[in-house]
C-alpha cells in the first residue's frame, strides 16, 4: 500500500515522502491517526505541484540548519556523573545530551539526538537530526564527579 506522510514517522519516513507499508499498518493505524494519506494519482501530482513550489523555502531551512550545526560542534561536552572506578552509577542518555547542549547555549529536542545508552566514563559521539538533510555527529565526554 502506498501512503503519502503527513507528518514524520520515526523509522519510516519524513512529511510528504511517499513510502510503501503493509495494508493493516496503514489501515489500522497511520491512516486512522492522521500520520498518513492514501497516494491516489491525482494526491501524488498535488503533492508533486506542493513540492515544486516549497523548494525555494527549504533552501533558506537547509542554510539555517548547516549554521546551527556549525555552532554545535563549537560546543565542548563535558557530563559529570557519579562513577565508581570507570563505571557509573547510572546512565548517560539523549536526555543529558540535550540538558548539556541547553547549558552551552542550544536548545534541541531529545528526540532528535541519538547516542544510546552510555554506563562507562570516555569519549562518545551522538548524532544530532537538525534537518533530513543534515545531521551533525557530535564528540563529548563523560568525566566522573569528584
Amino acid at each position: 500500500m502506498e501512503l503519502i506522510l503527513r507528518q514524520d514517522v520515526q523509522n519510516l519516513g519524513f512529511k510528504d515522502d511517499i513510502v510503501t507499508v503493509k495494508n493493516g499498518f496503514g489501515r489500522n493505524f497511520l491512516i486512522p491517526t492522521g500520520q498518513a494519506h492514501l497516494a491516489t494519482s491525482s494526491a501524488k501530482k498535488v503533492l508533486a505541484e506542493n513540492l515544486k513550489q516549497r523548494a525555494h523555502k527549504e533552501a533558506k531551512v537547509v542554510a539555517d540548519a548547516k549554521a546551527l550545526a556549525e555552532a554545535l560542534k563549537a560546543i565542548e561536552i563535558k557530563i559529570f556523573a557519579k562513577a565508581g572506578g570507570e563505571k557509573l552509577f547510572g546512565s548517560i542518555t539523549n536526555i543529558d545530551i540535550a540538558e548539556s547542549l541547553a547549558k552551552g547555549g542550544q536548545q534541541i529536542e531529545r528526540k532528535f539526538i541519538t547516542s544510546g545508552i552510555v554506563k562507562r566514563t570516555g569519549k562518545y559521539t551522538a548524532s544530532v537530526r537538525l534537518h533530513r538533510d543534515v545531521i551533525v555527529e557530535l564528540d563529548y565526554e563523560i568525566v566522573a564527579e569528584k
